[in-house]
């Protein structure tokens, strides 16, 4: 790899656009050179399902030609997307293989990047269904951690966190119905925010697992998240959750200096029982300490979680069910799927309806802490990416229980329907990431990407590349 492809590579999604703008290089150009890169790095990392080269290559072609008036904030940047939502003529495979029918038309986050300007160049894995947080299926193997290929990635959006890191994509779609998106980012060293439940519309679905999940992209920088934000943020009548529009762009968010702000510090997960090891423990505490330098406010707390399990459980249930009801071949899923399918059964539709309703109350409940406080400050996740066969010849029951305490401190957040984000917070000696989680109050992401564009200055962590790239 030469310096310019690194440079290229790594230029993210704002520098990749000024590329295209500045006229040092055409979309065609950036594309074939990802391109050409993901030929190369990707075998290794096993990030995508398909490549859309030659659809990819047409659209950059396209793009080329658009006269400058006509072109989007994102013109010419190759983005990827991960296998849960819909790429006009593509098959959405939710990660498995019993789907063989290619979709009719792009979901509307697609849509919106294309009228954006961006080049739809693959769709990533992830889990069947974004059942775990470890991006396994028996359809697409194994995906792995550029900062190490023996770890995982994460998940259900590893595929796309993966290629972010390595350098593959500038950004690329993801969703959260439980951490994940900010479990691979605290993973793989990125960016993941979490969005307020609402904010982006999932059409043609009308909701995303219930009230639990949301879609959004993973960057390397706070300001490539925030102006992917602003292209593609908004509802359609056919939503089931809305949220306001925020006062203002979240591009203007990540380039303002924040007030002093009131952060909430905590190290209790909303799950019993786990542990937080000792490179997150220390990764948090710098954090903290670096916000107290910054001039904020930061004091710990102990917060007291209701119990989620009534309020998570039969809307993830659920969500599968859903989503499984759309595959043309169910003799095609994996047998933990299945396993996932038959448990599924204890909770009908009224029970997930009626756990949408609990959370909004546990949600009152739990909101009151930004009463007193701007911002929550916790964990990611509790411990280092671990080793790739996390699924391995087990069940789903079984798998569930390998989940748990890498969703321990972030699905309380689908439950309440909060924004919240991975942030990066450097890197072990063994030279894995560490990653914090900000919480914001209801609708406030604004004050969330301030803070976390905040950090990245005064740490920057977009430049870090793993050994892979």
């Amino acid at each position: 790899m030469d310096e310019t492809e690194a440079q290229i590579a790594f230029a993210g999604v704002a520098g990749q656009a000024a590329l295209i703008r500045d006229r040092q290089l055409s979309a065609v150009e950036l594309t074939q050179a990802l391109l050409d890169r993901i030929e190369r790095l990707d075998p290794a990392v096993n990030a995508f399902r398909t490549v859309l080269s030659e659809s990819a290559l047409a659209e950059a072609a396209a793009r080329d030609a658009t006269a400058p008036a006509q072109r989007g904030p994102l013109h010419g940047v190759p983005i990827a997307i991960k296998d849960e939502l819909d790429v006009a003529g593509e098959l959405t495979t939710f990660g498995g293989a019993a789907r063989t029918n290619p979709a009719q038309a792009d979901s509307e986050p697609v849509r919106r990047l294309r009228a954006a300007g961006a080049v739809i160049i693959g769709k990533t894995r992830m889990p069947e269904f974004g059942q775990w947080p470890f991006t396994e299926s028996a359809a697409g193997g194994y995906t792995r951690n550029p900062w190490d290929l023996t770890r995982t990635p994460g998940g259900s959006s590893g595929g796309t966190a993966a290629a972010v890191a390595a350098g593959l994509i500038a950004a690329g779609m993801g969703g959260d119905g439980g951490g994940s998106i900010r479990i691979p980012a605290a993973c793989c060293g990125i960016f993941g925010l979490k969005p307020q439940r609402g904010r982006i519309s999932v059409a043609p679905a009308p909701d995303l697992w219930h009230a639990l999940g949301t879609v959004g992209p993973l960057t390397r920088s706070v300001l490539d998240s925030a102006l992917m934000y602003d292209a593609i943020r908004g509802n359609l009548p056919s939503d089931r959750y809305r949220a306001p529009d925020p006062a203002t762009s979240f591009e203007r968010a990540a380039l303002t200096e924040p007030r002093c702000l009131r952060i909430a510090l905590s190290t209790r997960a909303a799950t019993r029982g786990v542990r937080l090891a000792d490179d997150q423990r220390r990764a948090l505490e710098r954090t903290a300490q670096m916000l107290r330098e910054l001039g904020h406010d930061v004091a710990a707390v102990d917060v007291r979680y209701p119990q989620l399990e009534p309020a998570f459980v039969p809307q993830f249930y659920g969500g599968v069910r859903d989503e499984a009801a759309l595959v043309e071949r169910p003799d095609l899923l994996e047998r933990r799927t299945k396993q996932t399918l038959a448990i599924g059964r204890l909770f009908p539709p009224l029970a997930a309806r009626w756990a949408v309703a609990h959370g909004e109350r546990l949600a009152a409940t739990i909101n009151r802490l930004f009463e007193d406080h701007d911002l929550l400050l916790t964990p990611t996740i509790p411990s280092l990416p671990r080793a790739v066969g996390a699924l391995d010849g087990i069940g789903s029951l079984h798998a569930s229980l390998r989940a748990i305490p890498y969703v321990a401190y972030t699905a309380v957040w689908n439950v309440c329907g909060n924004p919240a984000a991975s942030v990066p917070a450097g890197l072990t000696p063994l030279g894995l990431p560490t990653a914090v989680q900000v919480v914001a109050a209801p609708h406030d992401e604004t004050t969330l990407l301030a803070v976390a564009a905040q950090l990245e200055r005064a740490s920057p962590w977009a430049g870090a590349t793993p050994p892979l790239a």
